[in-house]
């Protein structure tokens, strides 16, 4: 790869920065918001609210189970009234500016309960509807290159994008937000999983054109972006090994399609484009990349000689989550994204717990949590902490090592005022106690996996966000994850180079 002739990922990433001198302009049309419900108006029903209740018969228990799935994993846990008088529902699942791109499918391959055919989540009703009442599953298998997964499993969830949902407000910025929201349901639904005795099975390599076309989606308004094998733990041929998260996408652009591409204006052409670009198409080896490529999660190690700076321990006592996960569940309805800080420090403990659940799930399989939950390539993330407050810790500049399990301070001031201005002059970033940021080194990322790295580590980066989500909800923190931010400045505030993306910024405090 060229420094001359960069990725559509590169140039997207670059095109989208924010900068103090050069925000996006102009009024949103709050009468132009996209519909945030997809509606059939043909299709069998299955109702689900019904086995949403605890003590369910035990002829039911199969329809409970997927019911609290769903539920836990994107359905409408809350309601607020808008500043417009419009009624606005939450979920479980947060989204940038409550807009939910996100759609969930589910496809059946046959079972006793549930025919083989295709299904839409409808949020808003907490049901499914059967829209298409053919055998899916061979399509499906083809369409992912035979992941081992999809051999012995019954049922598959797909997640997709409506753009416009949040191109309306974000412009071309949006790919980034559809990536993180989309991490965050995940999240939700590897967690939700563990409630269920479900095991899902990620797959990040499969031909985009085939999954739409499955789903009958309109590739120009929406797009498949992660598919699901779920394994029933509770059938014993179902437990299966992990396997392989990842393909790359076909590859870079010629030199005559980036000097095209270079003319894309930013606004969701852009968007589009990369989305595009960063596709998967039928190609015979692909098969055999699969097995190659099966290997479990790894952390990465610091790309960075840090020259100075204190190691302090991360290790700490587990939090609990109750029998039968009863505090997860709490707080998979409780989340919310919180508005205000108070500007008060956190215990030391507090934070090296948010640290323990979200990077060391192999701590909580004891307490019926998946030990090694699949992302699709955490080794291209790092990860840095901005303390602001946090009893017994010097202010300043972290980098987490999962792997040793430390902090290690690389800048030694007090960010509060920087960190306000970078998250767009927001009093969270001013009043938080910690600023968790996500980063990766693009340009390693793209030579991985082409430019539909771009996808796999902003989704990555919202389903590490979420496990942080939960963690700070059930430790009664506040949590709110920041998608706008001065890109650049944020490398300076790490003391990282500008080619280093900064995907994703988790604020955490004191409500």
């Amino acid at each position: 790869m060229t420094e001359a002739s960069p990725s559509l990922a590169q140039l997207y990433h670059q095109r989208t920065k924010y900068f103090p001198d050069a925000l996006p302009t102009g009024t949103l049309n709050w009468a132009e918001q996209p519909e945030v419900y997809k509606t059939y108006p043909l299709g069998s029903r299955f109702e689900l609210q019904g086995y949403l209740g605890v003590g369910a018969r035990e002829t039911d228990q199969w329809w409970q189970r997927l019911s609290q799935f769903l539920f836990h994993s994107y359905g409408l846990t809350a309601k607020f009234t808008s500043s417009t008088g419009d009624v606005v529902y939450l979920r479980s699942a947060p989204s940038a500016g409550a807009l939910y791109p996100a759609e969930i499918y589910l496809i059946s391959r046959g079972t006793s309960q549930l025919p083989a055919g295709l299904y839409n989540y409808q949020v808003k009703t907490h049901s499914l509807v059967r829209f298409w009442d053919d055998h899916p599953w061979q399509r499906l298998q083809e369409a992912c290159f035979w992941h081992p997964a999809l051999e012995h499993t019954h049922l598959a969830v797909v997640t997709s994008v409506v753009f416009q949902r949040s191109a309306w407000r974000y412009q071309a910025r949006a790919y980034r937000r559809v990536c993180l929201d989309t991490g965050h349901l995940l999240g939700n639904i590897e967690l939700a999983a563990s409630l269920c005795d479900y095991r899902p099975h990620l797959i990040g390599g499969f031909v985009d054109d085939a999954i739409n076309d499955l789903l009958y989606l309109n590739p120009a308004e929406e797009g498949a972006i992660a598919v699901l094998a779920l394994a029933d733990l509770l059938k014993v041929e179902q437990n299966l090994s992990r396997g392989c998260t990842v393909l790359p996408s076909d590859g870079q652009l010629s030199d005559e399609q980036m000097m095209s591409a270079e003319t894309v204006p930013e606004d969701e052409q852009l968007l589009g484009a990369l989305h595009q670009v960063s596709r998967i198409t039928p190609q015979p080896d692909k098969s055999l990349e699969q097995a190659q490529l099966a290997q479990p999660t790894q952390y990465p190690s610091s790309q960075y000689g840090f020259p100075f700076g204190n190691n302090a321990s991360t290790t700490v006592a587990s939090i609990v989550w109750g029998d039968g996960l009863e505090f997860l569940t709490k707080a998979m309805l409780h989340r919310r994204s919180t508005r205000r800080y108070r500007g008060a420090s956190i215990s030391l403990d507090s934070l090296r717990q948010l640290l323990d659940f979200t990077y060391h799930p192999e701590n909580y399989s004891e307490q019926g949590f998946d030990a090694q939950p699949d992302y699709f390539d955490l080794s291209l993330i790092q990860t840095f902490i901005v303390v602001l407050g946090v009893n017994n810790l010097d202010t300043g500049c972290y980098y987490y090592d999962p792997v040793a399990n430390t902090l290690r301070q690389v800048r030694f001031k007090h960010f509060r005022r920087e960190l306000h201005h970078l998250c767009l002059g927001q009093n969270l970033g001013r009043d938080a106690s910690v600023a968790i940021i996500h980063t990766a080194n693009l340009e390693k990322a793209i030579e991985r996996h082409c430019d539909r790295a771009y996808r796999y580590l902003h989704m990555d980066a919202g389903h590490l966000g979420q496990r942080l989500n939960l963690a700070a909800t059930r430790l009664a923190l506040g949590v709110s994850g920041i998608a706008g931010f001065f890109d650049d400045q944020v490398n300076d505030v790490l003391g990282i180079p500008e080619d280093e993306a900064v995907l994703y910024i988790t604020t955490i405090g004191v409500p």
